[in-house]
């Protein structure tokens, strides 16, 4: 079963981008899209939409993803577009679609203040809770841009090695992009290597360096030959390496965990810092419990 490529609209320019981006997204993939539009959206959004009368509510429920589905059928012609309108909030009605999803997109404006910090939350909550991949476009990806300009796809790998899925989901991005696949593993320097003291001699940077070294191989020994791919440990904060790392890339993929007990995936100090900060689309994608 061919699943949808599902995207969140509620009106605004960041929105717009995202469905522009879903829209190439459905097409490299053969999927068809999805736009939906939570009618609730604007108790979360009200920096967004100030006004409150029933002739707003009416093109909130009656317009905007039409509007969206227009654009994205100018983009791509032949596509094939669904759209539903949800009288609920986008968080409940998001992580329901995503039941349902291949993939799930949401846009992210930076805007500062409340409204950032509302449509934020929306991302960040969604992107913990949705069990399908989640990709927050971020970034200047403007209407005419498409989704795979750089023919880059960087892959974070963390602590504990990318999931599974993950590095999955990024050799598949890679491939339907004809994009190099860049695989990163941050590792830092002891910070007293240099004292000659015995309580503060640890184990020397260039073996730190080997692990990452070696983090990287583990995690990418089974992709396939024919992948374009890079491996590169890199010296430095990972939030901070993944950001430098992801300025010309077409997608920032990491893996996140459901932790035993918790309702939701763990998304990290990296991760938030990405979904906040990155300077392209950000794709979470969950360990568990599926992966279409």
């Amino acid at each position: 079963m061919n699943l949808p490529i599902v995207v969140g609209v509620d009106g605004s320019e960041a929105s717009l981008r995202a469905a522009d981006w879903a829209a190439d997204e459905a097409a490299l993939r053969g999927a068809p899209l999805r736009l939906v539009h939570a009618s609730l959206w604007e108790c979360y959004e009200r920096a967004v939409f100030p006004a409150a009368s029933e002739r707003w509510e009416r093109i909130l429920t009656d317009v905007l993803v039409v509007a969206a589905a227009h654009r994205a059928r100018q983009r791509v012609p032949d596509m094939k577009i669904d759209t539903q309108v949800v009288p609920e909030g986008p968080v409940p009605v998001l992580i329901h679609e995503a039941h349902r999803a291949s993939v799930l997109i949401l846009g992210s404006q930076d805007r500062g203040g409340v409204a950032e910090l509302l449509q934020g939350s929306v991302g960040l909550t969604v992107a913990g809770l949705a069990d399908c991949p989640v990709i927050v476009v971020r970034g200047g990806h403007e209407g005419g841009d498409r989704s795979g300009a750089h023919r880059r796809v960087v892959l974070g790998v963390g602590e504990e090695a990318a999931s599974a899925n993950a590095i999955r989901f990024a050799l598949e991005e890679a491939e339907r992009r004809g994009a190099v696949l860049e695989a990163v593993r941050a590792w830092r320097r002891p910070a007293h290597e240099t004292t000659d003291h015995p309580w503060f001699v640890g184990e020397p940077a260039h073996v730190r360096e080997e692990r990452a070294v070696q983090a990287l191989e583990a995690a990418l020994r089974e992709a396939p030959a024919g992948v374009r791919l890079h491996k590169r440990a890199v010296e430095g904060p990972a939030r901070q390496v993944l950001l430098d790392t992801c300025q010309d890339a077409d997608l920032l993929v990491l893996g996140a965990r459901r932790r035993p007990g918790h309702f939701g995936l763990h998304l990290g100090r990296v991760t938030h810092a990405a979904l906040t900060h990155s300077a392209c689309p950000v794709a979470v994608v969950p360990e568990q419990p599926r992966y279409p």
